[in-house]
């Protein structure tokens, strides 16, 4: 009580000090922090050859990477699979399309570029089935794709994304011979809303996860594997300390995480060309109560609790962490100092080039074999 009382009697006077115009400033740049993101246009679709099937974008960071990728359209399409980069100059990127597109399809100019590259459970050939796993926040919709094993691994996807994002890497974990629950939580648009709608960064969303932990324990897991995709991350920390049943909390695989949310709101600040004190002071309007609830959230977000480097001494089970060094959206430094902190417990193979969440898609033999390695030093997968 003494810290929050600490913490209004310094942000109050410095919000005072700054302005109206400011202060709107702030409000505004904390309510894009716990808004769930809509899928926003990132890629220019500059032509479409339906003979050669190739396609030609707008050259980005992310258009001009190897390997296999989405694309979110908009037209006759709703989602298109892309190929090998077969050229590019300056500003132009051709890529091979693994989607078929037929003559006179319209294709809209503006897209989204996307690693998810599966759309659907359907599409991996496996068996599988759609379940609803009771949740504090409801009825929550999952993907279950039965295996043999006792421990199974529930997948938490990231913000702004949805379920289809963590089905890269169903195989992998399936030849281990592990059950596979693909899950939804509260506010990703699939499973139901929240009061407020909106996303408390892991600090809530977790409860979700401990209802799909429960479920896989009533269905015969005897312990769960947690994978976690960029804030699914967060949400996967903070179950692993949270959970009632944290003790069957076998491992955590991380994927491009959020470790602390600091760490990764003044980098995209930065990014974006804001100058301090403009993030922390957003991040200050989150923290409390009053300010919280103008800034679009239901509750304060307890930034300290979710920097899992300061926390790092509570975590247990071993952890996988699969963070490209050239993320350019989620930096590698949290995942880095987490290692630091607990050098037995987190392996980090080295990535590089692949962006953001993208490391099947840019290097999936280095992906998989990661995750399979560690899988058997870990004594999970089937084979060990």
């Amino acid at each position: 009580m003494k810290s929050l009382r600490h913490a209004v009697a310094l942000l109050v006077p410095a919000l005072i000090a700054l302005g109206a115009a400011m202060a709107v400033l702030v409000f505004s740049i904390a309510r894009r922090v716990v808004t769930p993101a809509r899928r926003a246009a990132d890629t220019v679709i500059r032509a479409v050859d339906t003979g050669a099937q190739t396609i030609e974008l707008k050259r980005t960071l992310d258009t001009e990477l190897p390997g296999r990728y989405g694309l979110f359209t908009t037209g006759t399409y709703g989602y298109v699979k892309l190929g090998a980069v077969l050229s590019a100059d300056a500003t132009t990127v051709r890529r091979k399309l693994l989607t078929q597109i037929e003559p006179g399809a319209r294709v809209d100019r503006d897209a989204t570029f996307s690693g998810w590259y599966y759309s659907s459970p359907s599409e991996l050939h496996l068996r599988w089935e759609n379940l609803l796993i009771g949740s504090p926040a409801g009825p929550c919709p999952a993907w279950l794709f039965p295996a043999e094993s006792t421990t199974w691994v529930i997948q938490v996807h990231g913000r702004g994304a949805s379920r289809a994002e963590c089905l890269r890497a169903v195989p992998v974990l399936h030849a281990a011979g592990l059950p596979n629950l693909v899950i939804s939580y509260r506010n990703d648009g699939e499973a139901p809303r929240s009061r407020g709608g909106a996303y408390a960064l892991g600090a809530a969303e977790w409860r979700d996860v401990d209802a799909a932990i429960a479920y896989a324990l009533r269905h015969g897991a005897e312990n769960v594997i947690l994978m976690g995709w960029s804030m699914g991350g967060a949400v996967s920390l903070q179950a692993a300390v949270n959970s009632g049943h944290r003790d069957r909390i076998a491992g955590l695989i991380l994927e491009s995480p959020v470790v602390d949310w600091r760490t990764v709101l003044r980098f995209q600040a930065r990014e974006e060309g804001m100058r301090a004190p403009l993030p922390d002071l957003a991040m200050g309007a989150l923290s409390l109560p009053l300010t919280a609830r103008l800034s679009g959230a239901e509750d304060a977000i307890p930034f300290d609790r979710l920097d899992m480097v300061a926390r790092a001494e509570e975590l247990t089970a071993p952890i996988l962490i699969l963070h490209s060094e050239d993320d350019g959206f989620v930096p590698t430094d949290a995942s880095h100092a987490l290692q630091d902190a607990r050098p037995g417990l987190v392996t980090m193979p080295r990535f590089t080039v692949a962006r953001h969440t993208k490391l099947w898609n840019y290097d999936q033999t280095g992906w998989t074999v990661s995750i399979t390695d560690w899988l058997e030093a870990q004594g999970f997968s089937a084979s060990a």
